[in-house]
């Protein structure tokens, strides 16, 4: 098989990923995957079907807190944490996306804002959250009773392959002929109504799908820091993993990954250097970003590629 441009881009990002917890912090990158498979979720719905919400922190938040209730209260292992947190999200994001599928444009991103701000006060009031304090404690436990997740890099090797399996799976997707429709819907809706397709299904299952996601997301985020947050509900949230998106490359499947990677390591090694300054340098990233590099990081190199490609084909 010839390499492509793309399979030696893929294969050197596998080598850094395997080899990334013995050069930099293991939580640090394990942090990073966890923002980056949400912003792949969030992509399946922007990128692929062409909505834009602004409430997706509701179920990366609603399942960070099922997720870390039922390890830490109720003393479910961290598989089983997983899954409820993953079936948090998909069950909240079929709720809310029932609703607002009903709206289009700047209609549908205010309705789920708006339903997001609803999960936002239930996590503020309710007292299981631990309100504003938190849910903290969360033990990482043994997945399948046999491998202990106190260790960091044994951790590490456990969320890449959560990671790389939410990757794989979104791929499947938008290359399926179920992802070939939702492009369709995206480029022109009223086209695929009059195909006869029922685009109303189609919507629901991609935010259901993306809302799961986001989901699986945040519940690993919860197992590697050990607390879920008011953080991770608050609208701040939705807004960061649309920069992701927007500063890896809307439409790309590895795209926000690598915005998210950037925005990730950016807080972290400024929070302490600028203080409140950085959502100043947040917005100054996104102005940037909109102006200059519309399609994002990966949308731009692979268009210069596939510009060199064609020359070199002359």
């Amino acid at each position: 098989m010839k390499p492509t441009p793309t399979r030696v881009a893929i294969a050197i990002g596998l080598v850094a990923l395997l080899a990334a917890p013995y050069v930099a912090y293991p939580v640090l990158v394990m942090k990073v995957l966890c923002f980056a498979l949400f912003a792949c979720a969030f992509n399946l719905l922007l990128g692929f079907t062409g909505l834009l919400s602004f409430g997706h922190a509701a179920y990366f938040g609603a399942a960070a807190y099922a997720a870390g209730y039922a390890m830490a209260r109720v003393g479910l292992p961290p598989e089983a944490g997983l899954l409820l947190g993953t079936a948090a999200g998909a069950a909240l994001g079929a709720v809310f996306g029932a609703l607002a599928i009903r709206r289009q444009g700047i209609y549908f991103a205010m309705v789920t804002l708006a339903l997001a701000q609803m999960v936002y006060f239930f996590c503020l009031q309710v007292p299981f959250t631990g309100g504003e304090d938190g849910l903290q404690g969360v033990p990482r436990g043994r997945l399948f009773g046999l491998l202990d997740l106190s260790n960091d890099h044994r951790l590490y090797y456990v969320v890449l392959a959560i990671f790389l399996g939410g990757v794989w799976f979104i791929h499947r997707v938008v290359h399926s002929p179920f992802g070939q429709v939702l492009t369709a819907i995206r480029e022109n809706e009223a086209r695929a109504v009059s195909l006869g397709y029922k685009i109303e299904r189609y919507k629901l299952l991609a935010f259901v799908l993306s809302a799961g996601l986001s989901g699986l997301a945040g519940a690993t985020k919860t197992l590697v820091l050990g607390f879920a947050t008011l953080s991770d509900v608050q609208w701040q949230t939705s807004g960061e993993v649309v920069l992701m998106t927007l500063v890896g490359g809307v439409g790309t499947v590895l795209g926000p990954a690598v915005g998210a990677a950037f925005i990730v390591t950016l807080q972290n090694e400024l929070a302490d250097k600028v203080g409140p300054w950085i959502t100043v340098i947040m917005g100054a990233i996104f102005v940037v970003c909109v102006l200059l590099f519309r399609r994002g990081m990966v949308g731009e190199l692979m268009s210069f590629i596939g510009s060199s490609q064609a020359v070199r084909g002359k």
